[in-house]
């Protein structure tokens, strides 16, 4: 049984910590961005891991829960808890350093509520690259994005957030600290802690600093904005690009002309790459090495893949305006979603040569519930699709509320089919714990049972999240 942090158990902090580690609690703390979920809670911003170790500590004595918090922009409700004991929202805004730049090393070092976008500038500043690219740069913070093991743009060169961290600092819910912030590529020494707290969504131990890999930045890129004729062709570019480009592809993301009508309905304002929107398109970027010229090594793509018939128009960017503008097209998608309204939207992946067939089913399936749209975009080069369901025009989601569930099910149960996963970048949070119970391999959710078990008994790390809070105990 958990206890609200009340007033008393407040009191006891303020004699601890200093007074600027508290906060008023506001909606920047209790407000999801699509105003799906609403939070509560008493905010703490500890400035140090030693000061984090402090407020679990606490909590753990008076078995107070602990929601922590990065930048807010998680779209699963893994930030908010609005049910059960009132929490600590336990945010990192303090703790922001970039701690140690090693570029003959490619290391960065930061403290766990630092910026992304700081992130990039530091690494810039050494000439350095580090590759983790998402919409929300500006406010998402490393802690957030490595517990959630965040995916984005890069993820088909780079790999996700798990991959580019080498060590991780943790508070443990005894409030102790775990210096783990290791530099090491090749340590085998027992069980890989990293990648247990990594992805963990702050259910067992809150990152307070991490250990990342930075990159040699490419000398030059290329973007080119490509029709294809259907999802097949898409699948076929993918393998041909990599043949001929190897690793220099950094991205390779399919788009459906419903995303670009939704731009021309609702904004926001961007200039269609072609003068006739195709059903089907892929946005590709290259960076290359030196002595490598990217737009020769897209013109010559273009060539073969206009042979085999794999593209019927393109568009290569020949300025660093045009490339802004091509990929202006793909992150303007979900501000245009979210202007429509979604009547459910789904964060998938399925195996990549499957992508055609889970498109073409998906579609017949959806058919049958009723007039729907489906705006169909993402990572093809990774196998993840951002897979949203909206109603017809003229009508608002509220219309359809009746048949979100079943909206929602039948895609989900698509995927499981396809041996896909229906959370491919955005974690579990609140909003999948339930699909997680339903689509998950039983033995897994045994062994999660009981890691989260050991390393959380009382069960006080953001309770409700990933597990269902009477679950993590069993």
């Amino acid at each position: 049984m958990l206890n609200d942090a009340d007033d008393a158990f407040l009191s006891g902090l303020r004699e601890t910590l200093p007074e600027a580690a508290f906060r008023e609690t506001t909606e920047l703390y209790t407000r999801e961005s699509r105003d799906r979920w609403r939070g509560r809670g008493h905010v703490v911003a500890p400035g140090s891991a030693e000061e984090v170790a402090e407020v679990v500590r606490a909590c753990a004595e008076a078995r107070v829960p602990i929601v922590p918090f990065g930048g807010g922009t998680g779209l699963v409700g893994g930030q908010l808890s609005g049910e059960g004991a009132v929490p600590v929202i336990l945010t990192l805004e303090r703790m922001t350093r970039i701690r140690e730049v090693r570029p003959e090393e490619n290391v960065l070092i930061a403290d766990g509520g630092a910026v992304l976008a700081d992130i990039h500038s530091a690494a810039e500043e050494a000439d350095r690259l580090f590759p983790l690219s998402l919409a929300s740069e500006g406010t998402a913070r490393i802690g957030g994005l490595l517990a959630t093991n965040a995916g984005g743009l890069n993820v088909l060169r780079y790999g996700n957030a798990r991959a580019l961290c080498l060590g991780v600092e943790a508070v443990t819910a005894e409030g102790r600290v775990w210096h783990g912030l290791n530099r090491l590529r090749k340590d085998n020494t027992g069980y890989d802690l990293r990648d247990l707290i990594i992805g963990s969504e702050g259910t067992l131990g809150i990152i307070t600093g991490a250990a990342l890999r930075l990159f040699p930045r490419p000398a030059a890129y290329g973007t080119a904005m490509l029709a294809v004729p259907s999802p097949d062709a898409a699948v076929e570019l993918l393998g041909m690009a990599g043949r001929r480009l190897g690793e220099t592809i950094s991205g390779f993301e399919l788009m459906h002309r419903q995303g670009l009508d939704f731009l021309a309905e609702t904004g926001p304002e961007v200039t269609p790459p072609f003068a006739e929107t195709p059903d089907w398109m892929v946005l590709v970027e290259i960076g290359t090495p030196p002595g490598m010229a990217p737009d020769e090594a897209l013109e010559e793509l273009f060539a073969e893949a206009a042979e085999a018939e794999l593209v019927t128009d393109g568009v290569i960017a020949r300025s660093e305006a045009q490339r802004a503008a091509l990929w202006s097209v793909r992150e303007s998608i979900p501000e245009a979603n979210r202007r429509i309204g979604s009547i459910s939207s789904h964060d998938i992946s399925v195996p990549i040569s499957s992508i055609p067939d889970f498109i073409v089913e998906g579609g017949k399936r959806l058919g049958r519930l009723g007039n729907l749209r489906i705006n169909c975009f993402g990572h093809l080069g990774d196998g993840n699709l951002h897979y949203n369901v909206f109603p017809a025009r003229g009508e608002s989601r509220d219309d359809h509320k009746d048949i979100r569930d079943e909206v929602k099910r039948t895609v989900h149960d698509l995927v499981h089919e396809m041996q896909g996963s229906v959370s491919a970048e955005h974690g579990v949070g609140r909003l999948k714990v339930d699909d997680l119970e339903r689509y998950a391999d039983p033995e897994k959710l045994r062994m999660m049972r009981a890691i989260k078990s050991a390393l959380d008994p009382q069960g006080i790390l953001n309770p409700g999240a990933v597990l269902a809070a009477d679950q993590g105990q069993r």
